[in-house]
């Protein structure tokens, strides 16, 4: 994973535009949160599900860069004023603290822009195709548009306040968190030539551990501190947002994300390959404490 990390962390960089003095303070705002660390789950899922199908890191690369952006650019303009009203991510000064809000709002949609021309650059087209980056676009802007991750940030801040139902949660959260980490691991599947049966074990898979990912969160957000976390604690009952915990408690959270966590192994049945490493990644995802 740390070498993954690596790999992906350097290939981000690369990825970033040239600045001149004209635009230096929107790159600036771009890589100010595109590198400000986190653990590059959805990328490193990318590069794990294209190993799996027997497919090349480097072709794989610009499409696991580009789903992490999409993901930093929605971090970005959760914290704004407007959102969630954060002031600290990842230990470190929310973006609009750094850059003013106009600057971080305009840093978000740089990155989002970045995402698509990622997944369509020269390295793409040479070593994937023309198709599978024309695929990879459609699955990535599906799944963090209005019927993915953007739809599940509205029903979130509709939620504010209101006691929503575990039901509601589920749908929010299969959007909000679970639609990246599908378009992530569909990605890898793409790039590797996957066949069908492969894509919906994937797409299984990702479903399971992204609410796992969620009810893990809403665990840390009691139980943990801004330390451990690198970001506020107990901003959702600050927020008056129903949670897995608040409408679960505890023990039964813990319980659930791990049979989620289980069921989404048990996904991995369809594979030849080695799926230790996956195997692993859920257990880490459910284990970790931040």
């Amino acid at each position: 994973m740390k070498k993954d990390v690596s790999s992906i962390e350097a290939a981000l960089r690369q990825y970033l535009p040239q600045r001149d003095d004209y635009i230096r303070t929107v790159v600036d705002s771009m890589e100010y949160s595109l590198m400000a660390g986190g653990k590059r789950i959805r990328p490193m899922l990318a590069l794990a599900f294209s190993k799996l199908c027997g497919g090349s890191e480097e072709a794989v690369m610009p499409f696991a860069c580009a789903v992490e952006m999409i993901h930093t650019y929605s971090l970005i303009h959760d914290d704004l004023p407007c959102m969630d009203n954060d002031d600290t991510r990842r230990g470190k000064p929310t973006n609009h603290k750094v850059f003013g809000e106009a600057a971080a709002l305009l840093g978000g949609d740089g990155l989002l822009t970045l995402a698509f021309e990622t997944l369509v650059c020269e390295q793409a087209r040479r070593l994937n195709g023309a198709e599978k980056c024309a695929e990879a676009v459609s699955v990535l802007a599906k799944c963090a548009g209005a019927v993915g991750m953007i739809g599940g940030q509205i029903i979130d801040l509709e939620s504010e306040g209101k006691q929503a139902d575990h039901e509601i949660l589920r749908i929010m959260d299969k959007k909000k968190t679970g639609a990246l980490i599908n378009a992530a691991c569909q990605m890898g599947c793409i790039s590797a030539g996957a066949s069908e049966e492969q894509r919906k074990a994937a797409e299984q898979y990702a479903y399971h551990i992204g609410i796992a990912f969620q009810i893990v969160d809403d665990i840390l957000d009691v139980t943990s501190d801004e330390t451990t976390l690198g970001k506020p604690i107990g901003s959702d009952a600050e927020n008056h947002k129903s949670t897995y915990v608040s409408l679960l408690g505890l023990d039964e959270c813990r319980k659930i994300s791990a049979e989620l966590t289980e069921k989404a192994i048990n996904a991995l049945g369809t594979f030849e390959g080695d799926i230790s490493e996956l195997v692993n990644f859920a257990h880490y995802l459910l284990h970790r404490n931040q």
